[in-house]
């Protein structure tokens, strides 16, 4: 499975973004793609995780309530809208996918297979 992000750019604080990132490859077998994020200095921190079966989501409590994760299977995309930016959202946003997450390990970046390039969302005035 390949992974292409996009969206990323420069928006002022309470702005809104939208990334996308395409999943070429089969996306069966408990499928789930997601978020990561790296701030300057910092470790990659989970922002959020779409299971491809049903829908199911899971978000970080530092973008629950501004950011809303979703898929399109048919163009196997998935969708990572965020609202009400705030500095500390500046970082370079990754994709990630597996298959075969459980639930438990939906936060952990060591059991992500594939991973797309960064895209970088600069929150500033």
């Amino acid at each position: 499975v390949q992974l292409q992000a996009s969206g990323g750019g420069l928006v002022q604080p309470g702005g809104s973004l939208r990334l996308s990132c395409v999943a070429s490859g089969s996306t069966s077998g408990r499928f789930h793609m997601g978020w990561f994020r790296q701030a300057p200095g910092k470790e990659h921190e989970f922002v959020s995780v779409i299971a491809w079966s049903d829908g199911n989501t899971l978000y970080s409590d530092s973008v629950k309530g501004r950011f809303t994760l979703s898929r399109d299977k048919a163009k196997n995309t998935v969708y990572l809208q965020m609202n009400s930016l705030k500095p500390e959202d500046t970082a370079v946003y990754y994709c990630a996918a597996k298959r075969g997450l459980i639930a438990s390990a939906r936060r952990d970046k060591g059991q992500y297979d594939y991973w797309g390039q960064g895209t970088l969302v600069t929150v500033s005035s």
